[in-house]
């Protein structure tokens, strides 16, 4: 979709009331709500993050999703993909500031560069304590993207189209942080598999969107 049209009608997002868990557990990892329980002890000193879902123009103005190929490391999240964004620190303002500041550290989009449209539904994520704050926001300019080197293995530039294609919706084996290989939820983009709070993320996402498409 060219990015002008997706401008127009992502402007009325504001006024759609979101799709909230319902949205988000059709793509929830089936031992979530186990592993929560195990962890409701841990959660009122939870941290809190905040990630943005970026679409922006690319240089043939088509619309396309920002997603992040983390590194491999001595952590939870190792080598999974996500959302540009982070904890948040002392200097932000507010958790929506720390998403758009994370953004521009981890993938080098200017923070004036960002449009924050909606903010979405939070996430608690028990392997690490965090609560997430997803926010959904656009570019108008095509970014020059800077990728972390620390953090950010690889930016992945998703297309509207691929994300809101049913097809790739998919089942998957996947290894958990807790050692053991479960089927999930999935979505296959750009060939790698999305899942976990980063998939239940998109699910709200995609949900929203389909009401304006």
């Amino acid at each position: 979709m060219e990015f002008d049209k997706f401008c127009k009608l992502i402007s009325k997002i504001e006024n759609i009331p979101l799709p909230a868990e319902p949205s988000q557990l059709k793509m929830s990892p089936p031992f979530r709500e186990a592993l929560q329980e195990r962890q409701k002890h841990l959660i009122k000193d939870a941290r809190k993050a905040g990630v943005m879902a970026l679409f922006y123009p690319n240089h043939a103005q088509q619309t396309h999703l920002v997603l992040i190929l983390r590194k491999t490391y001595k952590g939870v999240h190792s080598a999974q993909v996500g959302f540009p964004g982070g904890k948040l620190e002392d200097t932000d303002v507010s958790i929506e500031a720390a998403a758009v500041r994370e953004t521009f550290e981890e993938v080098g989009i200017p923070e004036k560069h960002i449009k924050v449209l909606k903010k979405l539904t939070q996430v608690y994520i028990p392997p690490s304590n965090f609560f997430v704050q997803p926010f959904i926001g656009i570019s108008r300019i095509t970014p020059s993207f800077i990728k972390q080197d620390d953090e950010v293995e690889d930016i992945l530039e998703i297309t509207l189209q691929d994300f809101i294609n049913e097809m790739n919706v998919v089942q998957k084996s996947v290894a958990t942080s807790y050692n053991k290989s479960v089927i999930v939820p999935a979505f296959n983009l750009n060939g790698h598999i999305v899942w976990g709070a980063t998939a239940m993320m998109l699910s709200e996402i995609k949900d929203l969107l389909k009401q304006l498409l």
